[in-house]
C-alpha cells in the first residue's frame, strides 16, 4: 500500500504544472545608445567594444543556447552594427577596429535567438508616450520599420512590441529639441510627397533615435544638431538654383536650373511669385526630372516697369504643397515697356498742345492789347 502511494505522489508531483516564476520565459532586452552619426560616420567607437565576448551587449549573446528567452530587440541597432561589417569611418578619424567583431556578434545573435520568440521594439527605441504624442501616425511607422527591418535581418517573422510596453522610458528631451524634430520630420514629410527613395523614408525613420530615454543630455545635444545637418543635405538635393538675371527687352526667357541630386525620376511643379509688379512671371506644371540631372527651363517675362524684382521659386507638389525651401531669382529690367512708351508720349504730346494753346492767347491777347 505505502509503495503504491508514493508511487501516486511521484506520479503527481512529475505532471503537476511548475510554478508560474519558474515556468516564465527571462527577457533579453538587446539596445543601445545610437552611436552612428545621421551623416552616416560613428561618433565614436564604443559600440565595438559593447559588442565584444566581455562587452556589455556581448555578454548577452555569447551564451548557451536555450529556449526560455524572448528577445527584445531594437532594429536601429541591428542596422548599425550592420553598417560596422564594411568600411565604416569614425568622425574622429580614428582607425575602426569592429568590424570582424560586429561580424561575429551578428552570427551569434542570429544563433542564439534562432529556437527563442522575438519581438521588435519601435524602430529607434523612442519614448512611445513622447512619440505618442508628437506624431501618433510616426509611431506607427516606427513599429511597422521596426520588425519589417528585424525580419529582415532574422530571415523571419517576429512579434512587435507595440500595446506591451516592452518600449519602456522617459526621454529626457528639451522643449527646445522636440521642436527640431518636428521640423525635420515635416522637412521629410514633404519630401516624400515627391521623392520615394530609401535615402529619404530610412533618414525620416532614423529621426525616432531622438527620442530614445537612452541618450544623454550631451549625447542628444550631439544628434540633435546633427539630425538637423543631414536633413539638410537631403532637402538641398532636390532645389531651383538662385540667380541674377539682367532684363533687356519686353518680353524674354529666362534660363532657370532644376537640380535633382536623387537616383530616381521625379516629378514636381514649380510656383513663380513675384515681390511686386514691376514683372510678371508664370510657373511650371509637371517638370520631369531625370535621375542626377540638372533640367533647364524657360521663365517666360512680362516687363511693366523697368527696375528690380525678387521672385521666390518654390517647388511643389501637384496639390501646391511645398517640397522644399524656396529659392530667390533677383531680375532687373533696364527696358521700359511700349504701354509706358505711349503714355509718356501721349503725355508729352498734351503738354506740348497746351504750351502751343496758351501761345496762341497770349499772341491775341498782345494784338488786341494793341488795338
Amino acid at each position: 500500500m505505502k509503495k503504491i502511494v508514493g508511487g501516486l505522489l511521484a506520479i503527481f508531483f512529475c505532471i503537476a504544472p511548475l510554478p508560474v516564476s519558474s515556468a516564465q520565459s527571462s527577457v533579453v532586452k538587446i539596445v543601445s545608445s545610437p552611436h552612428q552619426n545621421f551623416t552616416g560616420t560613428f561618433r565614436n567607437d564604443d559600440l565595438a567594444q559593447e559588442l565584444t565576448p566581455s562587452g556589455r551587449l556581448g555578454q548577452l549573446v555569447y551564451v548557451p543556447n536555450a529556449r526560455s528567452r524572448i528577445w527584445v530587440i531594437d532594429s536601429s541597432l541591428i542596422d548599425e552594427v550592420v553598417a560596422m561589417t564594411g568600411d565604416y569611418k569614425i568622425a574622429s578619424k580614428a582607425v575602426p577596429i569592429g568590424t570582424v567583431i560586429a561580424k561575429n556578434w551578428l552570427i551569434q545573435l542570429k544563433k542564439v535567438t534562432l529556437t527563442n520568440d522575438v519581438v521588435s521594439l519601435a524602430y529607434g527605441n523612442p519614448d512611445v508616450t513622447l512619440a505618442r504624442r508628437l506624431a501618433p501616425s510616426e509611431l506607427n511607422a516606427y513599429y511597422a520599420f521596426g520588425k519589417l527591418k528585424l525580419e529582415e535581418f532574422l530571415g523571419r517573422p517576429v512579434r512587435s512590441s507595440e500595446g506591451t510596453g516592452l518600449n519602456a522610458g522617459s526621454s529626457r528631451i528639451t522643449a527646445l529639441q522636440r521642436s527640431s524634430y518636428s521640423d525635420n520630420r515635416k522637412a521629410l514629410t514633404r519630401l516624400s510627397r515627391v521623392v520615394t527613395h530609401t535615402d529619404v523614408s530610412d533618414l525620416r525613420m532614423k529621426l525616432a533615435r531622438l527620442l530614445t530615454p537612452t541618450l544623454d543630455k550631451t549625447s542628444r545635444e550631439h544628434f540633435v544638431a546633427n539630425a538637423v545637418e543631414a536633413v539638410a543635405v537631403q532637402t538641398h538635393r532636390l532645389r531651383v538654383n538662385p540667380g541674377k538675371y539682367q532684363i533687356t527687352t519686353e518680353n524674354a526667357k529666362l534660363p532657370v536650373t532644376v537640380i535633382n541630386q536623387f537616383p530616381i525620376d521625379v516629378t514636381i511643379d514649380i510656383s513663380m511669385m513675384a515681390k511686386n509688379s514691376r514683372i510678371l512671371v508664370s510657373g511650371f506644371t509637371g517638370v520631369h526630372l531625370a535621375p542626377n540631372s540638372k533640367t533647364q527651363l524657360e521663365l517666360a517675362t512680362q516687363v511693366i516697369a523697368p527696375g528690380e524684382t525678387t521672385v521666390f521659386a518654390q517647388i511643389t507638389d501637384s496639390k501646391a504643397i511645398p517640397i522644399v525651401a524656396f529659392s530667390i531669382l533677383q531680375l532687373n529690367a533696364t527696358v521700359i515697356d511700349s504701354r509706358v512708351t505711349w503714355f509718356t508720349t501721349g503725355a508729352a504730346i498734351l503738354l506740348l498742345l497746351a504750351a502751343v494753346a496758351q501761345s496762341v492767347r497770349r499772341v491775341r491777347r498782345g494784338r488786341n492789347s494793341e488795338i
